[in-house]
């Protein structure tokens, strides 16, 4: 259920998604509300579970994750019928940052970093290729990436 949001609790998210480590004293001064308000919008957003969470974002080329995969992934009929264990697999993956169910040719899409392409390659052999049910994965290397972020559009 979408929950109605406005005009300041939307100036917050934004401002929450660009910088989770400002205090509400902060975020309030910049939306034009008092200390407490805001502090009581952030905490109902976060009840409702706008707000799932605050992390810690990392350059993935500075720790040494250079390479950038998606996956195209294909199940046959019994990986269909065993939906549950192919997500339980993918989600125990860590290199696996994200995973979409799919309409269309393909059932799934994953989003795959590693150091390089041949760990990508032992992935895909050792822990992917080994997951029961899949009939075809087709691995597309990312070159460069020209935009990322994890910013929803919160200001209409």
């Amino acid at each position: 259920m979408q929950s109605a949001l406005d005009g300041y609790d939307r100036k917050i998210l934004a401002l929450l998604q660009e910088d989770a480590s400002l205090s509400s004293a902060q975020i309030a001064e910049q939306v034009g509300l008092s200390q407490s308000p805001c502090w009581r919008r952030i905490q109902r957003m976060k009840e409702e579970g706008i707000i799932r969470g605050q992390v810690t974002l990392l350059d993935r080329k500075k720790i040494g994750l250079n390479t950038q995969i998606f996956a195209e992934i294909k199940l046959n009929a019994h990986g269909r019928s065993n939906f549950t264990e192919f997500t339980e697999a993918i989600r125990g993956f860590p290199e696996v940052l994200e995973c979409y169910v799919l309409m269309g040719s393909v059932d799934f899409l994953l989003r795959i970093v590693t150091a390089d392409i041949e760990a990508y390659e032992r992935f895909f052999f050792e822990k992917l290729s080994m997951v029961p049910g899949i009939q075809e994965v087709n691995s597309i290397v990312a070159l460069s990436e020209i935009k990322s972020t994890t910013s929803l559009p919160v200001l209409r």
